[in-house]
């Protein structure tokens, strides 16, 4: 289902999890990854949870909502242990279920096991046919669930055994912390493409989806977990295993677009300086005449700042953001969807009016959202509305666990950059070019996925629109 009034790409979900070897700081496992959990909520906000462990048995606390809203303080008084981990979901299709929340939590054959996991596997289907067939009886459609089934038939071994055995039976973009009665374990896809990072907090190690989840915990960054390895966290410290090679790095190029928070480094690059770079590329690429640069908060702001810069523009807030307005706001009619882009973004008339202007966004996918703004700039009285998006038109929906509408759905895929600007509304609209994007990341192509704007998805999936 889609949000009426954030037609946006969103990323599945955030995973964090953590080991305590040093109790003797005040530190709490539940409510350390309370926090770290609450510093990701950009990646999902419509489940969280939790799941301890004490060296002998796993607890589990989960909620729909926001994570103050779905985490029970007084339930996480009671998680008493040194190993968690905890995960925050944004579902991609239907309503949100508590049965579909993670972490999940299961008992098998050597004890118990709780996942989380960030992303998607491209042969979900397949491994659901090949399990249901040995018996496996599943009760959620999550790829956590599947993760868990391929995990347990091998039993045998132990869970970091058995997850450098099984990896290469897991195809797709994934990131994901695995927790046991004793043990903390975390692994990437063999190209990368989902993050996920390592820190250490005096003596304790961390791993979660962001680096900004370390900062907000005043935790190291150790580094990047690397594509196709394994990470064990344990008594003795941490490790790490590769347990497949990675030949092809395909890291998402909508992390440093859009996904991930802008004070987080993603596989050496930071967010922020990303945005301010594809937004200097975006001025050099197009010279417009004009009087001011806004942008359409907050992700739009950091490559509005940087057009600006370049091309020796004032910047200003022309639109000011209700920040309290949540993604899962869903409007009945549209003169109601109408308010609702109003409930969420105003423009301030002082700034805007007899003023020509470049409005800078990071992408557009459906278009409906953009077109209601430009409509609330020229009621405000701005004489022209310019377009510039800080990366390349949005054509081919994404396989990879991220919320992206139908190819059907996408406005570059079925009209011009002419045709969706006569929609939107703009005097003229201007995209980064696809090499302008990659040069701002000082890197090509075949470091980065960008099957979204190209069709050329590095991992084929089971089904193609």
């Amino acid at each position: 289902m889609h949000n009426e009034i954030e037609e946006k790409f969103h990323d599945e979900c955030g995973v964090f999890g953590i080991y305590l070897n040093n109790l003797d700081d005040g530190f709490d496992a539940a409510k350390t990854t309370f926090f770290g959990i609450y510093a990701l909520q950009h990646r999902g906000q419509e489940s969280a949870g939790i799941a301890v462990a004490d060296g002998h048995k796993i607890e589990l606390h989960k909620g729909l909502g926001l994570t103050t809203d779905a985490l029970n303080m007084k339930r996480l008084n009671a998680l008493k242990g040194n190993i968690a981990i905890g995960h925050v979901r944004y579902s991609t299709t239907g309503f949100p279920a508590l049965i579909d929340a993670q972490p999940m939590l299961f008992h098998y054959r050597q004890g118990m096991m709780s996942i989380a996991c960030n992303g998607n596997l491209t042969n979900s289907v397949e491994l659901n046919k090949k399990l249901s067939a040995e018996g496996a009886v599943f009760q959620t459609t999550t790829d956590a669930e599947l993760m868990a089934n391929v995990l347990s038939r091998n039993s045998q071994v132990s869970m970091e055994e058995a997850l450098v055995k099984c990896l290469p039976e897991m195809k797709g973009a994934f990131a994901a912390v695995i927790l046991t009665e004793d043990c903390l374990l975390g692994f990437r896809d063999p190209m990368g493409i989902r993050p996920l990072c390592i820190g250490e907090l005096r003596g304790n190690y961390i791993l979660a989806s962001e680096s900004a989840s370390l900062n907000t915990l005043g935790a190291k960054f150790i580094r990047d977990v690397k594509p196709g390895e394994v990470i064990i966290v344990d008594k003795d410290g941490y490790r790490a295993r590769q347990a497949l090679e990675s030949t092809q790095h395909a890291h998402c190029i909508f992390e440093y677009i859009y996904f991930a928070r802008p004070d987080s480094t993603i596989d050496g690059t930071n967010v922020y300086m990303a945005r301010k770079e594809l937004g200097r590329q975006l001025a050099r690429e197009h010279q417009i005449d004009a009087d001011l640069v806004i942008s359409v908060p907050d992700s739009g702001t950091p490559s509005a700042m940087g057009f600006a810069e370049q091309a020796r523009l004032p910047f200003e807030e022309g639109l000011m953001k209700n920040r309290y307005v949540g993604r899962t706001f869903i409007i009945p009619s549209q003169a109601l969807r109408e308010l609702g882009v109003r409930l969420k973004l105003n423009p301030i008339k002082e700034i805007v009016q007899g003023k020509r202007i470049v409005m800078v966004d990071d992408s557009i996918v459906r278009g409906t959202t953009s077109k209601q703004i430009v409509q609330m700039l020229r009621e405000a009285g701005a004489t022209e509305v310019h377009m510039a998006v800080a990366s390349p038109p949005t054509k081919y929906p994404c396989y990879y666990g991220i919320d992206t509408s139908r190819r059907e759905e996408l406005i570059a895929n079925t009209m011009s950059e002419n045709e969706i600007a006569n929609f939107i509304g703009v005097d003229s609209l201007q995209y980064i070019t696809k090499e302008g994007m990659l040069k701002c990341m000082n890197s090509d192509e075949r470091n980065f996925c960008t099957a979204c704007f190209s069709g050329q998805y590095p991992i084929e999936p089971e089904s193609i629109e």
